[in-house]
């Protein structure tokens, strides 16, 4: 049995629990630093996450069933307080990504089937988000989820379902709004413009 398999199985068995307990240290320690510290936050960084690019960074605090062992980071990719995730399986992040605060990523679910939950199990579905992504604050994304490069999902959203590339997703559940367009070139907020040559 793997917890990246996605069959059902029971999360207190006692190996996967002492695993668990591992991983979630370094997190533990992270949590635990000053602001001051960033180095030793770039250090704690590389042993917490799975894989980690360069120029990432995870305001503190930030929770993970594994300590982010199973989270794969691209490279510049920022989270804002209180990240959480559910890392019991794979949890994908592109390269430029920004995740706002109080974030949920959840790879793991439980059987509708009562006798089941009553057991405890669960089974472990991935999740992976594109490159150049934003998931405004108190995003939740669940297990199985897909989100495409460029994606917005806007604040408070629930995605329950795979999300194309280059839109703008929102609420609950999240559903595309409309596409990233021309319109999005030339004004940043309502009527607010954008100087050209911040695209140079």
């Amino acid at each position: 049995m793997s917890l990246h398999d996605q069959q059902i199985y029971n999360p207190d068995d006692p190996a996967i629990m002492k695993k668990q307990v591992q991983a979630q240290l370094p997190m533990y320690e992270y949590n635990r630093t000053l602001p001051t510290e960033a180095d030793k936050r770039q250090k704690l960084l590389k042993e917490m996450l799975g894989e980690v690019g360069t120029g990432c960074y995870i305001e503190p605090p930030f929770h993970a069933n594994f300590g982010g062992r199973h989270v794969m980071f691209g490279d510049h990719v920022y989270a804002n307080f209180n990240l959480t995730v559910v890392d019991d399986t794979y949890i994908y992040v592109g390269s430029h990504t920004m995740i706002g605060p109080n974030v949920t990523l959840a790879s793991a679910n439980h059987p509708i089937l009562p006798e089941l939950r009553k057991k405890g199990y669960q089974y472990n579905l991935p999740i992976h988000i594109g490159q150049n992504c934003w998931l405004g604050a108190g995003v939740i994304v669940v297990p199985g989820v897909t989100i495409g490069d460029n994606t917005v999902v806007g604040a408070g959203a629930v995605v329950t379902r795979d999300l194309p590339a280059n839109v703008i997703a929102v609420g609950v559940p999240a559903k595309v709004l409309r596409k990233i367009n021309n319109h999005d070139r030339r004004y940043y907020h309502g009527q607010m413009t954008i100087d050209p040559d911040l695209l140079s």
